[in-house]
């Protein structure tokens, strides 16, 4: 009987070291999003203007917009109007995605958009906000549901 005990006890531990090596390893948002980004669904301040594959599009130019993350600091990015713009992306933090030093200069910003990053990305979805209005659109502040591929 003691024998049995000690043989339930040694496979009762191998059975916790081996279940504590499985679990998976969470890839950092910064790898997350180092992907070309298309628009899946996109929302003007309340209004849906645009959903991948609808007919009744209100601007059915997000069909042109990418979001190229794949190199590590410099970003490629195509607006709805198809209006290219390049500069560098950062992440601060895990929350906020910066595009900086854009060429051609976006309409009504100094060369930066700032997009909030919510909820933490997936290897093929990835929401984000603009935190300011888009002079484009509107004034509006603008959501965008992107994926990939």
């Amino acid at each position: 009987m003691k024998k049995l005990n000690y043989i339930l006890i040694a496979l009762s531990f191998i059975c916790m070291a081996n279940c504590s090596g499985c679990k998976t390893k969470v890839k950092p948002v910064s790898e997350l999003i180092a992907k070309v980004w298309s628009a899946q669904k996109v929302e003007e301040g309340s209004a849906v203007v645009f959903t991948k594959g609808a007919a009744n599009n209100v601007r059915a130019g997000y069909t042109n917009f990418r979001l190229d993350l794949t190199n590590a600091t410099t970003v490629s990015y195509r607006d709805w109007d198809n209006t290219s713009f390049s500069g560098q992306w950062e992440l601060q933090g895990d929350t906020r995605l910066v595009l900086k030093n854009l060429t051609p200069v976006p309409t009504g910003t100094t060369g930066t958009i700032e997009f909030t990053i919510s909820p933490t990305p997936t290897e093929t979805e990835f929401i984000i906000t603009r935190t300011t209005g888009n002079q484009k659109t509107g004034g509006t502040v603008n959501k965008y549901t992107l994926s990939n591929p």
